[in-house]
């Protein structure tokens, strides 16, 4: 008889803390103003978030250039510099600001060190929204290096006063190896005073790199722009999987990926709804898969209050 197939579900998976108080900073916007709500580049990496929130009213724009002069702006959840904030200013426009509260840490790390003359070296892929808000806190003291091939380009003025810091989304793997070659060309580079990588990143790969030598096959629910995303398909395959693939909607699923296979594992990036994996879910039950079970690496407890300007008022004492 052959093995019955299964499916292997990653826990945690999809929407962080952050993710969740972006998308949920636009809906009330929408609720407390109306359409239209106007959004910097895309809340978050997410194709499905994107389209059901432009059906609900939300306008993505590219630049706060684009906004209609004193309209409300929501700035996505990967940060901003303070340029775009200033060009806000400029044009009148009431800011509603969804960075996620990690990302504004790693930016306050950078307003620290810069004011401390430090040489900051950010680890990060060149042209993610995220990279381009921190770097812009600082951008004399900054130098980006993506990945361990771009140190021998790097160039700093005083070895003794080098740190540095990275873009949340990456995988710990491919951070820490950049890190070591600089170590080699620095050894007196400084460790951020806390951990960059965000948690729900870290314990979404913990739980792949769990659950991937037991599949020949896992499908990774996120977007083609979505760091995180990308990084578990990375991480699946380089923990043992056989194969993996990563796909907005069930529908992406080719079946022939399912030939031969007896054990699938599923996750998704930080940035995707549930409702999105259930699909995936249904999917392959349809193809015999109906044996799910849970791969559980971690609990997570942790949320964000929303930005100010949206929280409910509070009542007053009598």
């Amino acid at each position: 008889m052959a093995d019955s197939k299964r499916v292997l579900l990653a826990e945690p998976r999809g929407y962080c803390a952050g993710v969740d108080r972006a998308v949920e900073t636009v809906e009330r916007a929408l609720d407390k103003y109306g359409a239209p709500v106007y959004v910097r580049k895309e809340i978050v990496h997410n194709r499905h978030v994107v389209e059901t929130l432009t059906e609900r009213g939300a306008v993505f724009v590219g630049e706060t250039d684009d906004v209609p002069e004193g309209a409300i702006v929501v700035f996505s959840a990967h940060g901003v510099s303070p340029e775009v904030h200033k060009t806000a200013a400029e044009r009148n426009l009431k800011t509603i600001d969804a960075t996620c509260p990690l990302v504004t840490k790693v930016h306050q790390e950078a307003k620290r060190f810069a004011r401390d003359d430090y040489d900051i070296l950010l680890i990060g892929h060149e042209g993610h929204e995220e990279v381009e808000g921190t770097a812009g806190e600082a951008p004399e003291h900054i130098q980006l290096v993506d990945g361990p091939s771009s140190v021998e380009n790097v160039s700093v003025r005083d070895e003794s006063k080098v740190i540095w810091l990275s873009q949340t989304t990456l995988s710990v793997d491919e951070t820490m190896a950049t890190v070591d070659r600089l170590r080699e060309r620095f050894p007196l580079l400084a460790d951020p005073p806390s951990d960059d990588i965000c948690y729900a990143t870290q314990n979404r790969q913990v739980a792949v790199k769990a659950m991937a030598p037991q599949c020949e096959l896992v499908i990774v629910v996120g977007s083609k722009n979505s760091s995180n995303s990308v990084r578990l398909v990375e991480v699946a395959l380089q923990n043992g999987a056989g194969a993996a693939y990563l796909v907005d909607y069930a529908r992406e699923i080719d079946p022939a990926w399912l030939d031969g296979v007896t054990t699938v594992g599923v996750t998704s990036g930080a940035s995707v709804p549930e409702v999105l994996v259930r699909g995936v879910v249904e999917l392959l039950a349809e193809h015999g898969f109906g044996d799910v079970s849970t791969v559980n690496t971690a609990e997570e407890t942790l949320t964000f209050a929303l930005p100010r300007e949206l929280r409910p008022a509070r009542t007053a004492r009598k």
